[in-house]
């Protein structure tokens, strides 16, 4: 599996020689039955990129092979001596991209072991905002609803997302049911996109303009008595207080971008039973937080929090819901909450360690660690995540990480990687084993269809191997993916992320389950509702309605749902003379991530509109002999990238698109974050065109040879 989908794999091996002959679909997996997207197909079976199979040090400022020895000693010497100078000199950087063993046993060793502050995974980079939203409305992570609510939804409202391109496979299902008689698709975004071009509507709303169209749509759904009321009385707090600072819809709509029909459809589309949907284009966002909140108040308003309806956060990485249920990062396992003082006796107590090593706090997410680093932090420990390429003002991650002593962990050679003292060479997808956890809450086996190859070692190998240099009482024998599985799951009884009920014997039998399952034949479905009633069959009535008793309950002091208070911060860069375009990032449908197993070596590509194209056709030149592409380069604040530009309808006047995917692209965007989430906002800065450089000339001849 590659995205957040969690479609099961079946791998096979070639009789002979090393690597995979042959990837499809599972047809006996229970999520998706078969289904398989060509993008994780194709970068399973064939990926890109160079890879890591060797341990490799730094000597005379080269990147040399060496012995696993002599690896995980330097690496075990630099950390170790940054830890002399303070536990949070060491900083620890995660990833959606490990199994939930690997991404547990490094949680503990990273708060623990080391008792680090200075610790988050690369899935902040894209969830932390929603996550804080279900916080704030639930008090509780995860989407209520799961993929078996997709057909039961008469209306998909699609806000902020690409699932076309980002979630095919899932986006299958969102369209069947959009096809179905009496329902519809709605899509919000500022770009006509992939999911858009199949839409019953489209929304092109201004950029940032989420939180504002949202507030919109409520204010509209109160005025034309589209509140539900009887839900909001029983179920939820904070209502009246919200709808006395609701705006005027109209004036709203005219800041969001958008028009009163617009408005009034969206309204409306909430009346039947919808699922209410959203990714990257509202968590990445100053106003990620209350944006994701002013979603979920739409469905609370409506009622849309039943089955066949709800907010559902679109997640990314493979094993993202799995980080934030088990990685101790911005919580304990199982959602336990961080600052808690039971709840830190209790995983102290699990860990022998005492409790006074954990941080006070999770820490100020991947910004600030960088941030951090030449300050507090001497010494950095990346696993399976490429911050050089990832990360927002990547030109500032690469001279802070040039300062520290790095240690990087990883399948792939990385733009990261060129920054290391350290190289550890690990697994991948289909040479490790352990579990995962996709966004509806269900956990997979994970299998090894090769052995381990030649020089690598799995990421529970090396981090009990570091963990023995550095801390090595903490783990009392050697990491093995059922034993840490169990352990894991064991701290996760009576939380609300339950997972006691789930073993390997049992994924072995069932092949996937959803959590909550607090018992072994218990599996979870809609969160937070329950409904009774009587099948009229029963009293030989087929005509009666179906009297149904409903009951919510939230993690929630109340137990209630909590509508949200967010105000709109002003966006951190807006457009002027000197800045005129609105930079936006999405996915391509054939590429992943950072890209480091997708992309190919030319320049990134700029998506313009034909207005915007020919207002600054002298900034636009075509640069190699066969080449019909014109190139300019991209400059923002804090960098300038060559691009090669393509026009294209589907982006509105005054953006220029690009691909998250390119290393290059993050030179242009903000650090700024969301200052509950630690999110960046990466979705909005302002550039400027500019001629190409002579360097990028010879630069794209040389591709183009």
């Amino acid at each position: 599996m590659r995205c957040a989908v969690g479609c099961g794999h079946v791998q096979r091996t070639p009789e002979r020689g090393y690597g995979l002959e042959t990837v499809r679909g599972d047809p006996s997996h229970p999520v998706t039955q078969g289904l398989a997207c060509q993008r994780g197909v194709s970068e399973t079976a064939e990926p890109a990129g160079e890879w890591l199979t060797r341990p490799l040090v730094r000597e005379d400022g080269e990147l040399v092979p060496t012995t696993w020895e002599s690896a995980l000693q330097r690496a075990a010497e630099g950390l170790g001596t940054a830890l002399e100078a303070g536990r949070d000199s060491v900083a620890v950087l995660g990833s959606g991209q490990q199994t939930n063993e690997a991404a547990y046993a490094l949680g503990k060793l990273a708060r623990g072991g080391f008792g680090t502050r200075y610790y988050d995974a690369n899935t902040t980079l894209c969830m932390a905002s929603a996550v804080t939203a279900y916080y704030d409305a639930f008090g509780s992570d995860a989407p209520p609803p799961t993929y078996d609510d997709i057909p039961e939804a008469e209306t998909h409202v699609v806000w902020g997302a690409n699932p076309a391109a980002a979630h095919p496979v899932m986006f299958r299902w969102i369209r069947q049911s959009a096809d179905e008689d009496d329902s519809e698709l709605v899509v919000v975004d500022p770009v006509h996109s992939e999911t858009a071009e199949v839409a019953d509507h489209h929304v092109p709303l201004e950029p940032g303009g989420d939180l504002t169209l949202a507030r919109a749509v409520l204010a509209r759904v109160v005025e034309t008595d589209r509140v539900d009321e009887a839900f909001v009385d029983e179920a939820t707090t904070g209502f009246e207080e919200l709808r006395a600072e609701l705006p005027d819809a109209a004036a709203a709509a005219e800041m969001a971008g958008v028009s009163m029909a617009d408005v009034d459809r969206l309204a409306a589309a909430l009346e039947d039973p919808s699922v209410l949907y959203w990714g990257m284009g509202i968590n990445q966002s100053v106003n990620g937080t209350a944006a994701a909140g002013a979603l979920i108040d739409l469905c609370l308003a409506t009622g849309n929090l039943r089955p066949g309806s709800g907010p559902f956060s679109l997640t990314g990485q493979a094993n993202s819901m799995g980080t934030r249920v088990c990685s101790s990062k911005g919580s304990w396992p199982g959602h336990r909450p961080f600052a808690d003082p039971d709840h830190r006796r209790e995983i102290a107590e699990a860990w022998d360690v005492p409790v006074s090593r954990f941080p006070d706090d999770p820490g100020p997410g991947p910004v600030g660690i960088v941030d951090a680093i030449g300050d507090d932090v001497d010494a950095v420990y990346a696993v399976a995540t490429n911050p050089v390429a990832g990360m927002p003002d990547a030109t500032h991650v690469r001279d802070k990480l040039e300062d520290s002593f790095l240690v990087v962990q990883d399948a792939f050679r990385s733009e990261t990687v060129e920054y290391a003292d350290v190289v550890l060479p690990a697994t991948t997808w289909g040479e490790s084993e352990g579990t995962t956890t996709n966004m509806e809450r269900t956990v997979s086996r994970v299998r090894a269809a090769t052995k381990t190859p030649s020089g690598v070692r799995t990421d529970l190998e090396l981090i009990d191997q570091l963990a023995d240099r550095l801390r090595p009482e903490l783990f009392d024998d050697r990491l093995e993916p059922e034993a840490v599985f169990d352990e894991f799951v064991a701290l996760t009884a009576g939380t609300p992320a339950d997972l006691s009920g789930i073993s390997y014997d049992r994924l072995e039998a069932e092949t996937a389950v959803r959590w909550p399952a607090p018992e072994p034949d218990v599996s979870g479905g809609y969160r937070y509702y329950e409904a009774d009633g009587n099948d009229p069959a029963d009293d030989g009535d087929e005509s009666a309605p179906e009297p149904i008793d409903e009951s919510w309950s939230f993690h929630t002091p109340s137990g209630r749902a909590r509508f949200s208070s967010g105000e709109a911060r002003p966006l951190p860069e807006p457009t002027d003379e000197s800045y005129p375009f609105t930079l936006t990032t999405a996915r391509r449908p054939d590429a992943y991530n950072t890209g480091v197993r997708t992309r190919k070596d030319e320049p990134p590509t700029a998506r313009v509109s034909p207005a915007t194209a020919a207002a600054f056709a002298d900034e636009l030149e075509t640069m190699a002999d066969g080449d019909e592409g014109q190139y300019a380069r991209v400059v923002s604040r804090r960098a300038s990238v060559a691009a090669r530009i393509e026009v294209d309808e589907a982006i509105p006047d005054g953006v220029v698109w690009l691909p998250i995917h390119h290393p290059d692209v993050n030179d242009l965007t903000l650090p700024d974050a969301d200052p509950r989430s630690n999110e960046p906002n990466f979705k909005q800065c302002a550039v400027r065109l500019e001629p190409p450089h002579d360097r990028d000339v010879r630069a794209v001849a040389e591709a183009s040879a």
